[in-house]
C-alpha cells in the first residue's frame, strides 16, 4: 500500500534556537510575518525576545496575542482581522506561532482563511484542505501537540461545541524551531497534560490502521525519548536534558500521526474538551489506559512494541506481559502525574450522561476511531465513556 510522508521543510533544534527566526524566515521567504501567541507568552517575555530577533533581522511585523487555550473560531475571527489589516500598508505574507498547540492551531487556521476567506466549518473533515496557504513557522513551547509538525489543527464550532478536525497540506507548518528553552516555564499540571498528549500519540500512530513504515520509526522514537523524561521534568522543571527530550519526542510523535493518523482516543477526547472545557492532553490522559485495554485484543504486537520502545519490559519479553507492563504504566503515571477522572475535574454526573451519545456520534464523525486497531460502535463509545467515568 502506498503512503504518503508530509513533514516540515527546515526543523531548528537546540538551545538558543529561538534566535534564528530571521534566518529561517529568509529561507522561507517570509519578509512580512504576524505573530500568533497568548498572553502567557507575553507576561513571560518570550514575545518580546521573537521581537527583538525579527527587529535584529529587519523584518516588520505585526502581533496578535490573544489565542485563547482550545481555539474557538470567535478567537480566530479577531486574529484574521488583524492579518487582514497587514503591516506598514503591505499584506503579512507569513505567520510564526508562538505557544502552545493553541496558538499554532489558530496560525494554521489563518494561513487558511487568510487567502481563501470563509468559515473554519467550510474545512473541517471530511475535505482534505491541500489548496496552498499562507506559510506558517511554529515555535512550540509545550512538549505535546506536536503541531509544528503535523497536517491538522482543531477549532471548536462556538456555535454548537463541536471540535471542528481539520486536515491538509495547507496546515502543515514550512518550518519549526525546537527551543528547549522555552518549555523549562511550564508548571508541572502543563508539562503532565502536554506529555501525555505527546505520548498518546506516539501510542496511537504506531497502532493506526495506517501505520507505515516511517511512521513507525518515529512513533517508536518518540516513545523511546518521553517515557523515561516525563516524570523527571514533570518533577524538575529545570532539567534541561528532559525538557529536551521531551520536545523532541513530541516532535516525532507529531510527524507520526501526521502520517499515520490518530484514533480512538482522540476521537473520544475532542468532544470533552470541546462540551466540558477539559484541555485536550489531561482529556487525553483520561481516556488513555481504558481505550488501551479495550484495544489491545486487537493487536497485541503492536501495543506490546509500545512497552518495549517505552523501556517497561526488554525486547525478550512475550506480549501478554509486555501489554500487562504497558496497562500498568499508563495507570501508574496517571496517578502520578496526577490526572483525575471525568468526576474528579468536577463534570456535573446528569450532563456527562445526557451528553454521551452525543460524544459517542461526534467522536465517530471525526474519522479518528476508524482508525483504531478495533473500531467501535456508537454503543461501545458509550460503554467506553462510562467506564472512564467510574
Amino acid at each position: 500500500m502506498p503512503h504518503s510522508l508530509v513533514l516540515p521543510r527546515l526543523i531548528r533544534t537546540g538551545s538558543g534556537a529561538l534566535g534564528e527566526i530571521g534566518q529561517l524566515l529568509a529561507l522561507c521567504g517570509v519578509t512580512r510575518p504576524l505573530i500568533v501567541t497568548d498572553p502567557t507568552m507575553v507576561s513571560l517575555g518570550y514575545v518580546t525576545r521573537l521581537e527583538a530577533a525579527l527587529v535584529a533581522a529587519d523584518s516588520p511585523f505585526g502581533l496578535f496575542a490573544d489565542t485563547e487555550p482550545e481555539p474557538t473560531e470567535t478567537s480566530v475571527i479577531a486574529a484574521e482581522a488583524i492579518l487582514n489589516a497587514g503591516v506598514d500598508g503591505a499584506p503579512f505574507d507569513g505567520l510564526v506561532a508562538l505557544g502552545g498547540g493553541s496558538a499554532i492551531d489558530t496560525a494554521k487556521a489563518l494561513a487558511v482563511l487568510g487567502p481563501h476567506g470563509g468559515r473554519m466549518r467550510d474545512y473541517k473533515v471530511p475535505r482534505i484542505v491541500d489548496e496552498p496557504g499562507l506559510p506558517v513557522i511554529a515555535i512550540p513551547t509545550t512538549a505535546g501537540t506536536g503541531s509544528e509538525a503535523t497536517r491538522v489543527t482543531v477549532i471548536t464550532d462556538p456555535d454548537n461545541d463541536e471540535k471542528m478536525l481539520c486536515m491538509g497540506l495547507a496546515f502543515m507548518p514550512v518550518a519549526a524551531i525546537l527551543d528547549p528553552d522555552l518549555t523549562v516555564s511550564l508548571p508541572p499540571r502543563v508539562t503532565a497534560d502536554t506529555g501525555i498528549d505527546a505520548l498518546t500519540h506516539a501510542i496511537e500512530a504506531y497502532v493506526s490502521r495506517k501505520a507505515s513504515p516511517f511512521s513507525d520509526q518515529q512513533a517508536l522514537a518518540a516513545m523511546r525519548l518521553i517515557a523515561p523524561n516525563l516524570r523527571r521534568a514533570f518533577h524538575d522543571g529545570q532539567d534541561a536534558a528532559a525538557r529536551e527530550a521531551l520536545l523532541v519526542g513530541a516532535c516525532f510523535g507529531g510527524i507520526a500521526f501526521s502520517n499515520a493518523s490518530v484514533a480512538l482516543v482522540h476521537g473520544m477526547s475532542r468532544p470533552i474538551g470541546a462540551f466540558f472545557h477539559v484541555p485536550h492532553g489531561l482529556s487525553n490522559a483520561m481516556l488513555l489506559p481504558a481505550v488501551t485495554a479495550w484495544s489491545i485484543p486487537a493487536a497485541p504486537r503492536r501495543y506490546a512494541d509500545c512497552a518495549r520502545a517505552m523501556g517497561l519490559v526488554d525486547d525478550r519479553a512475550g506480549d501478554d506481559p509486555a501489554n500487562e507492563a504497558l496497562l500498568d504504566e499508563l495507570r501508574r503515571l496517571n496517578s502520578e502525574l496526577g490526572v483525575p477522572t471525568p468526576s474528579g475535574f468536577g463534570i456535573d454526573p446528569a450532563r456527562w450522561r445526557q451528553l454521551r451519545p452525543l460524544m459517542a456520534e461526534q467522536a465517530l464523525a471525526s474519522g479518528s476511531p476508524a482508525n483504531n486497531p478495533r473500531i467501535p460502535t456508537v454503543d461501545e463509545i458509550i460503554d467506553l465513556y462510562d467506564e472512564v467515568w467510574r
